[in-house]
């Protein structure tokens, strides 16, 4: 059983994903509210690039009001690039072809920071690598999270300890690793777990909700993180899909919903956040 916990204490987190600007990020907290869900991150999956800087802005300040962690996507990515390797292999989809596309994701990084942004999803192991040195030599602020992306998937405990030698601050797991198996990415690693418990269908459209306890005994600190299955994917999103994308951002909090009742039924003893809105600290800087 792993003994590890986040800063605040507690062994898991609730992370709702593609959150795909402010109207949605909205409606996730409306919905979390209604439904005493503590959600403490949202990821967005479109990238920083499709997104103004006035909407940047805007869920800067909702995360820091609401001790919510943002982060969001860099790109462009390999499955919008020419070329026609990413149509055949999914593995490709989140790569960086090219330095420029390296140098335009490091400039993604740069302007969501100007714009109060903490925390950035990367999906290439070469922009992990030369975001993780700006971090160390002082370009980029200390505290900032890279969060590798799902389209980088870790599944084995050699592969956990690079990505955090590369910097990397929390990793992104492939979605179809046993108990077992994400018990050994803890042990080589100190960075929390992010674990789709229900993952969308290009993830395997796994539903294993039933499987959280065993998970958090295992590997926590986790985030707890609610895709789904059966929803089409919306990336790059916008204003022609927004009734849709904030239908899925309020389905995905009423999915965390059944996962905690499962929690507190089947483990009522890993749940550590009875009534409490908010942790004391999560370590959100003021944009």
């Amino acid at each position: 059983m792993s003994e590890a916990r986040f800063a605040d204490g507690l062994r898991y987190r609730i992370e709702i994903p593609s959150v795909e600007g402010p109207a949605v990020f909205r409606a996730v907290l409306e919905e979390a509210g209604a439904r005493a869900v503590p959600v403490r991150r949202i990821s967005q999956g479109s990238g920083v690039m499709m997104l103004t800087d006035a909407e940047i802005s805007e869920m800067a300040a909702l995360g820091a009001e609401h001790g919510v962690e943002v982060s969001l996507f860099l790109g462009p990515r390999g499955a919008w690039d020419p070329g026609g390797q990413a149509l055949v292999a999914g593995a490709t989809a989140g790569v960086a072809r090219g330095q420029a596309s390296i140098d335009w994701c490091l400039a993604e990084v740069q302007r969501g920071v100007r714009l109060g942004i903490r925390s950035f999803l990367v999906a290439d192991v070469g922009v992990l690598a030369a975001l993780g040195r700006m971090k160390r030599d002082g370009d980029l602020p200390e505290s900032l999270v890279l969060k590798t992306s799902v389209l980088l998937p870790c599944a084995n405990p050699a592969t956990a300890r690079v990505l955090e030698e590369l910097g990397a601050t929390t990793i992104n797991v492939a979605t179809d690793l046993s108990t077992a198996e994400l018990a050994e990415l803890r042990a080589a690693c100190s960075a929390p777990l992010d674990v789709y418990v229900e993952a969308p269908d290009d993830q395997g459209g796994f539903v294993r909700h039933y499987e959280v306890p065993d998970m958090i005994r295992a590997a926590a600190p986790l985030y707890v993180k609610l895709g789904l299955r059966n929803a089409p994917n919306i990336y790059p999103s916008g204003i022609h899909v927004e009734g849709l994308a904030l239908g899925l951002g309020r389905e995905r909090v009423r999915r965390a919903e059944l996962v905690l009742r499962l929690l507190r039924e089947r483990a009522p003893e890993l749940v550590e956040e009875r009534g409490a809105d908010r942790p004391p600290d999560l370590g959100i800087p003021e944009p």
